[in-house]
């Protein structure tokens, strides 16, 4: 069968599809232009207008430190607040987004002295204020670079005016509610032990501690017991009273030298030993070795014979090193000479091993079984839980280590004086061996899981020194209130409940000074003569008062009485020599009041706010902080909603390095693909998990932007002489086919809010890709192609089918706009007939359709019909039957009710099947196919796929017997033309 010549004059009276929105996205010279139009419109600012009369979602966003480049991670963070933003305003709900930034720590500190020295200026040269001052233009330097970097993505928000931590107002604001906790009485000072960073001299929050594996020495320690007459007489006040030694309650250790061993990882610590905890309900055994009568746990026994090795202390029997021994064969049942509770321990006495010193045995609920002994080495200067015990006990603070992490002259022997303590492990394993209470071999260590600092990556310690707390357990009660507070929370996802719950649960009281000089002054005034500090609201909103005009130096160059009443002294002592504090609040404190510094005072938003956001480990940081503030000053949370996200990894799921070399720039990827891919990366992932980032992944992105460009594409290229005002078809009058495609995208318009809703953005992403690839290219583009191509120009079915089109764009484009901006915005401008400026100002769309069941399972059926028949389709164009499927007629049989769909749909179905002819036959054929599963009511189908009868109409290139039999055109044809 020949094919005739097209007519060049038929080609001319086609609808071919035109239109100047690009194929091709070019992103990278796009997204300039985009971001400058929306500059210049002010269309953020007319986006919060329209909304003003609504309820505002109250979205605060958490700041980004300020002493870098953007990188990845902050993408991540600012696309999914942007796409929530964007979201809730096209709802109606003016969400009016103010970034902010992090200002105030030692990075930036660090980061000005190295400036300085690559200057050759020396620090101490400068004055605290000009050091201060350096500080902050440092910080302001990095906000204007971040800041710059993340417009790039297309965000929306109040750029111009940002909240930034070093504002005097902001200054200020973090001082008063200071003060409205000083007055609750929750701020107190005390020597005490905290995390210690060693290489930058200050104290570290819970916030900034994080653990990776360390190799420290492992020392099990004897203890010699004496009696408990020689212990201190304060420290007997505090224990039950005991007629002797051990041997007066348990007589079988009569003559016999008692040991209380205990294991430790800090042999450093020792020399600050003050006593020995034991658990009151663990079974403790006394176990006969050489000369010797150890204690330990019973259910540790085992394993610690298995590391005590012969040495100095002649444990001759005993030869374990070198030698493969299960542990438990190493106890020997005769040796056990009895047992005992530890309550039973409490009030016995040792001589610490190599100081004149006794200890003694107490009672901690924090010793377990997982490994040592069982008896705890205790140095309250050193150690949060030993800490907590010594208080039980009255015992000393004693901590004879400074700041720079060497010891004082406190400490004994004489020879660690000024020695650093990693520096001294050995001198104490030395010293251990010389005496004869080392257990174990000398050089043993194990690998195990220790606090480091976060910045500088390195090993941290406990040293007790004066700090300032917040109290959580004292007669306010703030853990127990901010812990019913998180259940008020809604936390997306449902885990970051148990994991902010177990950490508020467990922590100890928030440490909120740091011995450094950039940042917020904690006002408090200490007398000269006794320490006695002056811990007063009115002086510290005197200061604030101050701080807000000229800023934190004000404190550091004003006389501490200027703040305080006239003729103010010391209520301890009566002395009027006073100083001020130096030390300065901890950077969690400077985050947590954002809510007030920003949200309450300068928005004039109530609290609790609508949603934070964040990355998983705000749980411990501004999440935490932030609730602890709240409750504290406010009663309450400062927030209904917590969103968390991962981190980002590479292609392999590692954690992104420099070292490593895996890092991906942000300013790489827009520079390659553009922000738009950025976005989608963030959109398409499920952010609840880390979130895997490589080139090849950016790449695979394409596909699905490429599915959504091109479905915008084609109804934009199909609009290009419709205007809706004046075309559009009324919904009772669209034709069946264009009412099923128009019900189907009001289903994913429900599925699409709802993924908002939950913040499930990857579900967004992929049921819109979905639906383009599924229900409109691969069906109802593909079906509509002939009847908007061919049928008469402003004919009811080509009108029918573009007034679906254009509300499928229209309202595509306003789902889409916060996840893809920039194409959403610029398919807008190509969207014909009157419409609002941008597409972020024409609201979330809200579809009419009313649901028609059995519309929505008829075309289920035709199209489990139309599936069946492509495949015999597929076969006849293998087969050389026919070339394009229009060259072909289909002969169908069905039985059951499948006859009546058939038949009810015999116009349709050529145009569904995209052939020339469909015949239906009264019985199948002897080249019929039959297909089962496909008819709803069990009924068989029957296909054979034969040449189309008839002549290539020249305009629409369906077959047709008029055209056979000399018409120019076929029948449908000489419609549209007429």
């Amino acid at each position: 069968m020949s094919e005739p010549a097209e007519p060049k004059e038929y080609k001319d009276t086609l609808n071919l599809p035109k239109t100047e929105f690009p194929m091709k996205g070019n992103l990278v010279a796009l997204e300039p232009k985009m971001l400058a139009w929306w500059e210049l419109k002010d269309t953020y600012a007319k986006l919060l207008k329209k909304n003003a009369a609504q309820k505002p979602f109250v979205f605060h966003d958490g700041p980004p430190y300020a002493n870098g480049h953007a990188h990845v991670g902050h993408a991540l963070n600012r696309v999914l607040k942007d796409i929530i933003v964007k979201y809730q305003n096209l709802l109606g709900h003016p969400c009016d987004f103010v970034p902010g930034w992090d200002c105030h720590g030692l990075p930036i500190e660090q980061a000005v002295e190295k400036r300085l020295r690559e200057k050759k200026i020396d620090k101490r040269t400068l004055g605290r204020e000009e050091f201060l001052e350096q500080c902050r233009a440092f910080a302001n330097e990095f906000v204007g670079v971040q800041r710059e970097e993340l417009k790039r993505l297309g965000l929306f928000g109040d750029w111009e005016h940002p909240y930034l931590t070093l504002s005097f107002a902001y200054e200020a604001q973090e001082i008063r509610e200071l003060a409205k906790m000083a007055d609750k009485g929750l701020l107190y000072r005390r020597k005490k032990p905290v995390y210690w960073c060693l290489t930058d001299q200050t104290a570290l929050a819970e916030a900034e501690v994080e653990y990776d594996d360390h190799t420290s020495p492992s020392l099990y320690v004897a203890f010699q017991e004496v009696a408990p007459s020689t212990l201190p007489e304060a420290l007997r006040s505090h224990l039950p009273g005991r007629a002797g030694k051990l041997e007066t309650a348990f007589p079988f250790l009569a003559g016999r030298a008692v040991d209380f061993v205990i294991w430790t990882t800090t042999p450093w610590t020792l020399p600050a030993n003050l006593a020995i905890a034991v658990h009151p309900t663990i079974e403790y055994v006394f176990y006969e070795l050489g000369p010797r009568v150890l204690v330990l746990a019973k259910d540790l026994l085992p394993q610690a014979l298995a590391e005590i090795a012969p040495g100095d202390v002649a444990l001759k029997d005993v030869q374990v090193k070198g030698t493969t021994v299960a542990a438990s064969s190493l106890v020997d049942a005769k040796r056990i000479l009895g047992y005992a509770a530890g309550s039973d321990l409490e009030g016995y006495a040792y001589q610490h091993p190599f100081i004149d010193r006794t200890g003694a045995i107490i009672l901690g609920e924090h010793v377990t079984l997982e490994a040592g002994t069982g008896l705890v080495h205790t140095a309250p200067g050193h150690g949060q839980d030993d800490y907590v015990v010594g208080l039980q006990y009255g015992l000393e603070v004693y901590n004879p280590v400074k700041s720079d992490g060497r010891y004082d002259d406190t400490v004994k022997p004489d020879f660690l004086v000024g020695l650093k303590v990693f520096e001294a492990n050995p001198r104490v394993v030395e010293l251990l061996v010389e005496k004869g209470v080392l257990l174990s071999v000398p050089g043993a260590s194990v690998k195990h899981s220790y606090p480091h600092c976060w910045r500088c990556h390195n090993p941290v310690i406990f040293l007790g020194t004066n700090q300032w707390f917040v109290a959580l357990d004292d007669e306010n009660g703030l853990r127990k209130k901010a812990l019913a507070e998180i259940d008020k929370v809604s936390w997306v996802p449902k885990w970051g409940r148990e994991r902010i719950h177990s950490m508020l649960e467990n922590r100890p009281d928030w440490c909120i000074s740091r011995q450094r000089t950039w940042g917020v002054p904690i006002p408090v005034a200490l007398c000269e003569h006794c320490e006695e500090p002056v811990i007063s609201a009115a002086l510290m909103n005197n200061v604030a008062d101050a701080v807000e005009k000229e800023g934190v130096g004000v404190w550091y160059r004003t006389p501490v009485a200027d703040f305080l009443p006239p003729g103010f002294v010391c209520a301890k002592c009566g002395k009027s020599e006073l100083r001020r504090e130096t030390d300065i609040l901890d950077v969690w404190f400077d985050s947590a009041v954002s809510f007030a510094a920003v949200m309450e005072k300068r928005k004039q938003l109530p609290l609790p706010m609508d949603l934070y956001l964040e990355g998983s480990d705000q749980h411990r940081g501004w999440f935490h902080s932030s609730l602890l503030v709240s409750t504290a000053t406010r009663g309450h949370a400062p927030y209904k909603t917590v969103l968390t996200h991962g981190f980002v990894v590479d292609g392999a799921g590692r954690k992104m390095s420099k070292s490593v070399g895996n890092t991906i720039a942000p300013e790489k990827v827009i520079a390659q693909y553009g922000a738009e891919v950025l976005r989608l990366w963030v959109a398409s992932s499920d952010y609840r998990d880390d979130i895997r980032l490589s080139d090849l992944i950016l790449k695979g992105l394409s596909e699905g932007y490429r599915k959504i460009r091109n479905t915008l594409r084609y109804a934009l290229s199909n609009l290009y002489d419709f205007d809706p005002a004046r075309d559009a078809v009324p919904s009772a009058e669209l034709l069946p086919l264009d009412r099923w495609a128009r019900e189907r995208f009001a289903d994913l318009t429900r599925r699409v809010q709802a993924g908002y809703d939950a913040y499930e953005f990857h579900v967004v992403f992929h049921a819109v890709v979905d639906f383009c690839g599924t229900d409109l290219s691969a069906v109802y583009f593909d079906i509509l192609k002939d009847r908007l191509y061919t049928s008469k120009t402003v004919g009811p079915a080509r009108r029918s089918a573009q007034t679906v089109l254009f509300e499928l764009a229209r309202d595509l484009l306003r789902m889409l706009s916060p996840v893809m901006s920039f194409t959403a915005e610029e398919a807008w401008q190509h969207l014909p007939g009157e419409k609002a400026e941008s597409v972020f100002l024409a609201g979330f769309p809200v579809s009419d359709a009313q649901p028609n069941p059995a519309l929505m399972e008829r075309y289920a059926q035709l199209f489990a019909v139309r599936s069946a028949v492509q495949k015999h389709l597929e076969a006849a164009r293998r087969d050389k039957v026919i070339g394009a499927s229009l060259e072909a007629k289909v002969i169908l049989t069905a039985t059951g009710a499948g006859r009546a769909l058939l038949e009810s749909a015999k116009v349709e179905l050529p145009g569904l099947l995209i052939v020339s002819g469909v015949e239906l036959a009264e019985r199948a054929g002897e080249k019929s196919v039959a297909v089962e599963g496909v008819l709803a009511d069990g009924g068989v189908l029957s296909v054979e796929v034969a040449l189309a009868d008839g002549t290539k109409c020249p305009r629409c290139w369906t077959y047709a017997r008029e055209v056979e039999q000399g018409a120019e055109v076929c029948n449908k044809c000489q419609t549209a033309l007429g």
